[in-house]
């Protein structure tokens, strides 16, 4: 049976999440925005069980930081790192974009639950 994890979101993530939403909210729709929350949120979710079934982050294993895992929901990436019985959600980020600074910046960031 798996374990079961908290899943925190960081302060980061969550403005992230909500910059994205007020984006596709004013340019896609209202209904548009709620799907991709619940999408979004329903994906973190799963991560309260086995979250080490997701991808190590590419950048940061490049540069030996091999500890933060990620989700993808084209095209967003959510990267999280794993502490004792906790996923935490660094960010949301759209992955079209140049990402290996600012994720880099993240996983060096201290969480407010350590």
């Amino acid at each position: 049976m798996a374990e079961d994890f908290e899943v925190f979101w960081s302060p980061s993530a969550i403005r992230d999440l909500d910059d994205i939403l007020d984006y596709v909210a004013t340019n896609r729709g209202a209904d548009a925005a709620a799907q991709l929350y619940s999408s979004i949120v329903g994906r973190v979710s799963t991560l309260s069980r086995s979250p080490k079934r997701a991808r190590i982050v590419p950048e940061l294993k490049d540069v030996g930081i091999p500890d933060y895992r990620e989700l993808t929901l084209a095209p967003y990436r959510i990267p999280f790192r794993i502490s004792g019985k906790v996923v935490a959600i660094l960010g949301v980020f759209d992955g079209r974009r140049e990402l290996s600074e600012l994720l880099l910046k993240r996983a060096l960031d201290p969480l407010p639950f350590e």
